[in-house]
């Protein structure tokens, strides 16, 4: 078994500043000659480990994305919170904006402050807002077809199919503006995916059960994403048809983004979900992750772009 990954001791008394962006405790602070930023989960329900292990899959995949380690908060001296800590995306002469921003600046009349069942966060609509700009940067790892923001994009939503990332609201991607060009930020935020969030019953359940509507497969068929195909469908679409959706839209990048995926091996996969300590995930919690990216991954490659 490969070495677990570390865990960051981060003291409250260290932060420098807190952030307001999402809906978790998050501050600020130095360690060493780094500038960290620390998302705590407070909840306990596996957002951490599930934050690290979509890092570890990404660089798998070659695909440009924020980088997380796991980290547990003190205050004065006492455990209080598991969580993760990543650096800044952006250097000092950098601006990030996110999604909203961008679809707000197409429609003015774009409903800026809701995150979900937002009919107009629609496949047309983000493809006119991101599609021709630079690609992130650490680009040089993504398939050589890869050439414009766009194509990146394609293969974000492949990731999402892949672990289960039901969060890529419009907060959850945006692009850097340099002070020349807008490229388009790495993927970050992934910590709704892996299922992290179910009990280990069910878990144990769905792994055991000869019920084929409870099974891990039936599990992974109604992920669904934030994304609309238009802004006239009711509902968003399932995470597996939003990859396909925006790959029409760059059908190489589609193609490109999937052959990366068929090139991992179960072990690649395993060895990355192994390093998580035993206090983070419990050995069904193990079984049930792998289990769910087993399953993505052969109903991606099914797929016939």
């Amino acid at each position: 078994m490969s070495d677990k990954f570390p865990i960051l001791r981060v003291d409250r008394e260290r932060a420098t500043s807190t952030e307001s962006v999402g809906s978790k405790p998050k501050f600020w602070f130095r360690d060493g000659d780094r500038r960290l930023l620390f998302k705590g989960e407070e909840r306990g329900t596996g957002e951490d480990w599930a934050e690290v292990v979509s890092a570890d899959l990404c660089e798998l995949l070659g695909l440009p994305h924020v980088h997380y380690e796991l980290a547990q908060e003190f205050r004065n001296d006492k455990f209080a919170f598991p969580g993760v800590v990543c650096e800044k995306l952006i250097e000092r002469n950098e601006d990030l904006i996110l999604g909203n921003v961008l679809m707000l600046i197409e429609d003015p009349q774009y409903p800026k402050q809701k995150r979900f069942k937002v009919q107009q966060h629609c496949r047309q609509a983000v493809s006119d807002a991101v599609w021709n700009f630079r690609p992130p940067n650490g680009s040089e790892k993504m398939p050589s077809c890869c050439r414009m923001a766009g194509d990146a994009f394609v293969g974000y939503l492949l990731l999402d199919a892949w672990i289960a990332n039901v969060d890529r609201h419009h907060e959850n991607w945006g692009v850097v503006w340099d002070g020349n060009a807008f490229r388009l930020a790495p993927t970050f935020d992934h910590g709704a995916a892996l299922a992290h969030y179910l009990r280990d019953e069910e878990r144990r359940d769905r792994l055991t059960t000869r019920d084929r509507g409870r099974s891990v497969e039936a599990f992974a068929q109604r992920g669904e994403s934030a994304l609309y195909l238009s802004v006239d469908e009711p509902k968003p679409m399932r995470l597996l048809d939003a990859f396909a959706a925006f790959a029409e839209y760059a059908p190489d990048a589609g193609k490109a983004w999937l052959e990366r995926l068929g090139q991992i091996g179960l072990d690649d996969v395993a060895k990355i979900v192994d390093r998580v300590p035993e206090e983070r995930m419990s050995p069904i919690c193990r079984a049930f992750t792998l289990k769910l990216l087993e399953v993505n991954q052969r109903r991606l490659l099914e797929l016939k772009l």
